[in-house]
């Protein structure tokens, strides 16, 4: 086998593991709002469970990656290609605490009604995992274009935080026995936002990977 047939062996295994965690980060994510949202605190034992594997498997693609550079000293473009994935795989793992974060700040509601209807927060969480899903996948198809259009959907996700912000201002000022509720609503929709902005600095590593250009917030 040639260096070069070894070396794009040992990538596919790396996209492969890359699109593993993806799935897995997009269940962590769905079963953290669906805690959220249908009161089912069992599923927050499940994300605790999850994250831990997706922190296993950040370990285990890091790995990957190292031993590609050391062993196969790889040229400029191939040695973008495999820093992006080691970047991307950082975001990643930080998208699995916010799940995970999600879901012990669930729990802390209890049996209380909510204080609004929760419209907003799943469409959030909607549009979140298909950023991620696209990160990954411009990443693999090095789609510059896909890659590009994540800033421009992230700012629906930034409408949405501001709505849902909005909102649970209004309710305390309404009723300050609201707050408590409020603030753990805040929380959530905040972490919600930062798996967007996660999903939008994948998309920078995807155009560095493609075109040596540096994320300007590195």
């Amino acid at each position: 086998m040639s260096s070069r047939t070894h070396y794009e062996k040992e990538l596919k295994s790396i996209f492969d593991n890359l699109v593993l965690m993806c799935r897995r980060i997009e269940t962590v994510i769905e079963k953290s709002v669906k805690a959220l949202t249908e009161r089912d605190y069992a599923l927050t034992k499940e994300v605790f469970e999850e994250d831990k594997l997706i922190d296993r498997m950040e370990r285990e693609i890091e790995q990957s990656c190292l031993k590609l550079l050391v062993m196969e000293h790889p040229v400029a473009s191939d040695f973008r290609e495999v820093s992006a994935a080691l970047k991307m795989i950082t975001d990643l793992e930080r998208i699995g605490d916010q799940a995970r974060e999600i879901a012990e700040i669930t729990m802390q509601f209890g049996d209380e009604e909510y204080i609004k209807e929760l419209e907003h927060i799943p469409q959030m969480a909607v549009i979140v995992i298909q950023m991620v899903k696209d990160g990954v996948q411009s990443y693999i198809n090095r789609d510059l274009k896909l890659a590009g259009s994540l800033d421009r959907t992230d700012d629906k996700v930034d409408e949405l935080f501001n709505i849902v912000m909005a909102d649970l201002t209004a309710l305390i000022k309404k009723n300050p026995d609201n707050a408590e509720q409020a603030i753990l609503f805040m929380m959530i929709t905040k972490y919600l936002e930062r798996i967007g902005d996660h999903a939008v600095n994948i998309g920078e590593w995807v155009e560095y990977a493609i075109t040596g250009n540096r994320p300007e917030n590195e």
